[in-house]
């Protein structure tokens, strides 16, 4: 059985994810979609909420396992009888930094990272970017899911309110 890995911080799950998952879901077996938690990183959204979206994002797929990790991602990957990760490609400065950790974690592990390149009509699309239009009340509509949509709504009007 042929195991992949996309792991991410998802805070929150773009179009460009979900489709980058979906695509791997149709060249491998069984793909875990792995949400980093990093305690020494504060999201928007915590973990529960990044893999609840995660989990309605990628529900088409009857192969795609979300679950969490933190550590070393090669350390999730051993644990789990991953041999690949699959990484998205954006840019050319997104190759610099990901062949980088690709490297590192051969290294480390042995376990090869395999890049997609980004759908043309979400090559510029980022969580970051993602969460400055939402919390300047830009329309979003066309970056994440309607589901999404909703929780930065809330999120942020949380935040206003405090």
């Amino acid at each position: 059985m042929r195991r992949v890995v996309c792991p991410g911080s998802f805070d929150p799950v773009t179009y460009g994810h979900i489709d980058i998952i979906g695509r791997a879901a149709k060249q491998y077996d069984e793909v875990f979609a792995a949400v980093l938690n990093n305690v020494n990183k504060r999201g928007l959204f915590t973990v529960p909420e990044k893999l609840d979206m995660l989990k309605e994002g990628v529900s088409e797929f009857g192969n795609v396992r979300v679950t969490e990790f933190d550590g070393l991602l090669v350390d999730f990957c051993r644990e789990n009888g991953i041999e690949t990760i699959v990484r998205s490609l954006r840019s050319v400065s997104d190759f610099d930094y990901e062949l980088q950790i690709a490297q590192m974690n051969y290294r480390l592990s042995g376990v090869e990272t395999v890049f997609m390149t980004a759908n043309p009509q979400y090559s510029f699309l980022s969580s970051s970017l993602v969460r400055e239009i939402a919390q300047h009340n830009g329309d979003v509509s066309s970056l994440v899911p309607p589901y999404v949509q909703d929780r930065l709504r809330k999120k942020y009007a949380e935040r206003a309110g405090q």
